[in-house]
């Protein structure tokens, strides 16, 4: 359990508020945001890390050894609790098994319970230590997540008892940290300096912290288990639990241990850390540890999160939720986590949303004045797009959708270096007339005010959007604007013309020639590249400092989300049958499948470098690579 591995495998418990802990197999923090306690104060936004991690030793009748580690400036880590670190699992939430000199073992436990902001903290031994004592200092925060904190006094070092615990208040404007354990406390103020994250570094961020540590938990293991339970207040009040830590803990596991082996599988369980709430509704946190719930995301991500896996009241709320969003026909691709107003930049989410309504209704009845919303909010979202909206989006005299503006990048291939925008595709991009195409072909059904629009643009894209010269799509048409132009770089943004909407615009020779185009020069084993090999700009690898990043996000850069409409549209030229969909399974979902256990465990990272051997990055709990992978998983199963 010493391998480098451990480190570059992270573990994400989630509360189904926006709050979550996580952290790395080694135990070892390597990003800011890997923390025991990070809460929600207007769920699903807000967020604050409020406990970052702990110290914690056994000590038996054979010395004195480390259960946790850390690392500090320039490079060390100590206390190192890698060389005892027998197993560990996630199954059903992340528990450690840690093998003493005396041959005793102790296991930890740690889970995050549904709809609570707090964690459950357990450690237990087995075998043979009549006399083991258990210390746990916790390293207290109180900033916002995304934040780092640098030491500022003693306020952060106070700590309070109550009748429910011990109290720490590190920020007087945040929730109170309430610990409830089944062991005795000790005030011993200290703070720990420059803690050392090394994802941060390797991506150019600032990456050292000091943390605060009011004092030290004691147990005497050979009483029974140890128990630690951590929570945020909500609304000044305590966390609604009953009874002592060992009580609550006991009715906690029960409860979560029942919820999670229903799940059927491993990317079940997963789909379910990204449905949040938000207010009387639902949302989809599009990734976890630093994104919030982003419109295109969520919308492209619940086709497979919910939708497939048959939690339609699920995927309803989530639907109904955002249909109070609209503004002159668009969706916000953004809810800000400081609560500054929605951001209205993105062309495709709400026809993502088109598609996701019609999904939900095609495989479920809703009440009559939800079906009313949802179909309002589709109709208005055609609208406002045929009538003009924001940032130039607009319907054009030949039926497509022209959208753009300089300085703006409005459809998912999004990154901007300071002002310059990487990919801006202002005009008419590919996957957008796709969307758009399809919300026509789907409201034709209600109005038939949309069908001769429909006729116009599907014989405009016919005319405009095939590239000899490449046997494929061009990406724009009409760039920036200009009539008759266009960009065709082989990019992955074609496939959704021919798999992954209900309407496809090709059929035959041409839907062939494109699937083996964006097979031979854009599949990998953990995507599709947004960027052909041998394309001007053409970017490797993904990594470096933020501006390198960025330069590279979609220049190459490969994408697992891509593979759902992939294979759709790979079944759809080479015959939906038995055979295939066995041989698209282990080509194409198998190497998925098996990702499941490199990075963001049970879950599926946001990139993956464009060549071998495919390092993945970005965040590594992604909504969309998750929900993509399920809909293919169904998809398959036929």
């Amino acid at each position: 359990m010493s391998s480098p591995s451990a480190e570059t495998r992270e573990w994400l418990e989630t509360d189904g508020l926006g709050g979550f802990a996580s952290g790395t197999v080694a135990g070892i923090r390597t990003r800011r945001y890997h923390a025991l306690l990070v809460v929600a104060t207007t769920p699903p936004t807000g967020r604050v890390a409020l406990v970052k991690g702990a110290d914690v030793f056994v000590e038996t009748a054979s010395g004195r050894v480390a259960l946790s580690s850390q690392r500090y400036v320039p490079d060390v880590v100590a206390p190192d609790a890698r060389g005892f670190l027998e197993r560990f699992t996630t199954d059903p939430w992340p528990t450690w098994t840690f093998q003493l000199p005396d041959g005793a073992r102790i296991v930890h436990e740690l889970f995050v319970p549904e709809g609570l902001p707090a964690v459950a903290l357990a450690w237990r031994v087995h075998g043979d230590a009549t006399a083991a004592r258990l210390t746990m200092r916790p390293f207290v925060a109180g900033v916002d997540f995304h934040a780092l904190l640098r030491e500022d006094g003693e306020r952060r070092l106070a700590s309070t008892l109550a009748d429910d615990g011990v109290v720490w208040r590190p920020d007087p404007a945040l929730p109170a940290i309430v610990a409830r354990a089944n062991g005795t406390w000790a005030a011993e103020p200290f703070w720990y300096r420059q803690f050392l994250y090394t994802e941060e570094r390797a991506r150019g961020l600032d990456h050292t912290e000091d943390l605060a540590s009011p004092g030290v938990f004691t147990w005497d293991l050979a009483r029974g288990e140890a128990v630690c339970i951590l929570g945020a207040e909500r609304d000044g009040a305590p966390l609604p639990l009953a009874g002592g830590a060992d009580a609550c803990l006991r009715n906690l596991r029960s409860s979560e241990r029942a919820r999670r082996t229903a799940f059927p599988s491993r990317l079940h369980r997963a789909a379910d850390a990204y449905l949040v709430r938000r207010g009387p509704g639902r949302s989809v946190i599009a990734g976890y540890p630093w994104f919030a719930d982003w419109g295109r995301d969520a919308f492209i991500a619940l086709r497979g999160l919910y939708l497939a896996t048959g939690r339609l009241d699920d995927a309803r709320d989530v639907l109904l939720t955002w249909s109070g969003a609209l503004s002159d026909g668009m969706l916000p691709n953004r809810f800000s986590d400081q609560g500054e107003p929605p951001e209205y930049h993105s062309v495709d989410a709400a026809l993502w949303y088109v598609i996701a309504v019609h999904d939900l209704l095609a495989r479920t009845e809703v009440a009559a004045d939800e079906h009313a919303r949802l179909t309002g909010a589709v109709a208005a979202i055609l609208d406002g797009y045929a009538r003009g909206a924001r940032h130039g989006i607009h319907l054009d005299a030949d039926g497509l959708l022209a959208a753009g503006e300089p300085g703006l990048q409005l459809t998912w291939m999004d990154a901007r270096v300071g002002d310059r925008v990487i990919t801006p595709r202002v005009g008419k991009p590919v996957e957008v007339q796709a969307l758009w195409l399809n919300a026509l072909h789907l409201a034709s059904g209600a109005s038939s005010r949309w069908a001769p629009i429909l006729t116009r643009a599907r014989a405009s894209f016919a005319a405009r959007f095939w590239n000899p010269a490449t046997g494929c799509l061009h990406d724009v048409v009409d760039v920036d604007h200009r009539p008759g132009t266009a960009d065709g770089a082989v990019r992955p943004n074609q496939i959704l013309a021919v798999g992954g909407l209900p309407l496809a615009l090709l059929e035959d020779e041409r839907a062939r020639s494109v699937v083996d185009v964006v097979e031979t020069r854009l599949w990998t084993p953990l995507g599709l590249r947004s960027l052909a090999p041998g394309e001007p700009g053409y970017a490797p690898h993904y990594r470096g400092g933020v501006a390198e990043r960025d330069g590279t996000y979609h220049q190459g850069t490969a994408w697992p989300w891509l593979l759902g409409p992939f294979v759709d549209a790979w079944l759809r030229v080479h015959g939906d049958s038995a055979e295939r969909r066995r041989e698209a399974r282990e080509r194409f979902l198998a190497p998925l499948l098996a990702h499941l256990d490199e990075a963001g465990l049970g879950h599926v990272s946001e990139v993956a470098d464009a060549e071998a051997p495919h390092t993945p990055g970005g965040c590594p709990f992604q909504a969309w690579s998750v929900g993509e992978a399920l809909r293919i998983a169904a998809r398959l199963r036929g």
